[in-house]
């Protein structure tokens, strides 16, 4: 083990004790930012359409084949996380969204300038998009890898409902801060660079202050303080405590999607993950249409924007206080979230007014709160600690998988009959529930393995 990730005086040297909390605060503000970011520029990005007279289904193309390239490449930078280390992946992560995001804002300030035409200017966005999708991707997996990796099976739900709960937090923040961050020369494209600084400043932070951890250790059980010192016991791997045997062999075998241990929960992950994506691509027309708002869909901004920050507030009640207060397993975290979520959804069919609207997707996103994490931790339970980060980049390649074409499908359905809409999303839900109770590992099961 480098001397680098040698605890602190007064720390355990095992992973089995809790991260040190400036550790966990510097991974989650490593995802925070990227969250926030992102929902910050679709804030944006129909009012900049609109500017560039460009139709929005391209501008979702654009993010279908980001969400693509971070389907194909999570798994590929989860595996190199294994030899490379999870503090270099989170690096090349950030990195990946800085290039992104910087570049991003620039193509559109120059189409808005007139500089480049309106084709030009989304063919530009769409290729500096896609550094976000290819690299960005690196980030995530990788942080909950590292957490993983370093709490003990009764805490994994818990620590990686919290690193998780930071997207939630960033879909409240990005929203907010976008119309503060836009400034004059600038315009809409402000909040494009104002994080990019920002992450540049996470990046300097990554890289000063958590420790580099030696890929022979990253995702095993125990790793000793260092050789020989007062919190070394080779008791502990003797004990089959939660821990392997301190050193990764010089191969782990790939893990495949369709290894029967995480299976069911892939599956799961992934219907559940369509109809979340379904409904968030259909609340905002949703709104429009029930709200009478299509004439003039700028008058449509303020009560989007307040039923998308009820439905992130809700996801953070789920991640902050239901899982940890019930201490929800993954299986009940899972079934009882996309039963709440299918409840929401239904009541969002039949709402006519703001209130009933935010009260409907409110529920489903506290459904959908309870249930992602619940997928996350279930499938990082049911491997072995040597195969979380080939674990971590499968969940993350699945949750981008749902946002290829689920919100072009559910507006597509939607746009024919909203009836259609909801009713394939309710059928997404029960299809997760028969999926989850006949195949989804008992919590008491995933929680005794050693």
């Amino acid at each position: 083990m480098t001397q680098a990730d040698t605890p602190p005086p007064g720390e355990k040297g095992s992973v089995t004790a809790s991260l040190p909390r400036s550790r966990v605060a510097l991974l989650f503000t490593v995802m925070l930012v990227t969250a926030a970011g992102n929902t910050a520029m679709q804030s944006v990005m129909p009012s900049i359409g609109t500017a560039l007279k460009v139709h929005d289904f391209w501008i979702s193309l654009a993010y279908t084949w980001s969400a693509l390239l971070w389907m194909l490449c999570a798994p590929f930078w989860a595996r190199r996380s294994d030899r490379r280390g999870r503090k270099a992946m989170m690096a090349l992560g950030l990195t990946g969204f800085i290039s992104s995001f910087g570049l991003c804002g620039l193509a559109l300030w120059f189409g808005l300038q007139g500089y480049l035409g309106a084709l030009g200017t989304l063919l530009l966005f769409a290729a500096c998009r896609s550094l976000y999708g290819g690299f960005g991707s690196a980030a995530p997996p990788a942080v909950q890898a590292y957490v993983a990796s370093r709490t003990s099976r009764a805490e994994r739900t818990q620590s990686l409902s919290l690193i998780s709960s930071s997207f939630g937090l960033g879909t409240v923040l990005g929203p907010a801060l976008a119309p503060l961050l836009i400034v004059p020369g600038l315009g809409l494209v402000s909040p494009f660079f104002a994080f990019t600084l920002i992450a540049v400043v996470v990046l300097i932070a990554l890289r000063l202050r958590l420790p580099d951890d030696a890929p022979a250790y990253a995702a095993r059980g125990e790793v000793l303080a260092a050789p020989f010192s007062a919190n070394s016991d080779s008791r502990m791997r003797e004990e089959g405590s939660d821990a392997d045997d301190g050193a990764l062999p010089p191969e782990v075998p790939d893990l495949k999607w369709t290894d029967r241990r995480i299976r069911p929960w892939l599956v799961a992950g992934l219907l559940g993950g369509h109809a979340q994506a379904m409904v968030m691509g259909i609340v905002g027309f949703l709104i429009l249409d029930r709200l009478g708002l299509r004439a003039t869909p700028m008058a449509g901004a303020g009560p989007t924007g307040l039923v998308l920050m009820a439905g992130a507030i809700a996801t953070l009640l789920a991640q902050w206080g239901i899982i940890p207060l019930w201490k929800l397993g993954p299986r009940a975290s899972s079934l009882w979230g996309v039963s709440l979520a299918a409840m929401g959804v239904a009541l969002l069919a039949i709402a006519q007014d703001l209130h009933a609207i935010t009260l409907g997707t409110s529920i489903a996103c506290l459904g959908f709160g309870l249930f992602r994490p619940g997928f996350t931790a279930g499938a990082s339970l049911a491997v072995s600690r040597a195969e979380q980060g080939q674990s971590a980049g499968i969940v993350a390649s699945v949750n981008g998988a749902a946002y290829i074409l689920a919100p072009a499908i559910g507006v597509w359905l939607y746009g024919h009959s909203s009836w259609i809409g909801f009713a394939v999303i309710e059928l997404l839900c029960l299809a997760v529930l028969a999926v989850g109770i006949k195949g989804l590992g008992r919590d008491e099961d995933l929680l005794s393995q050693r």
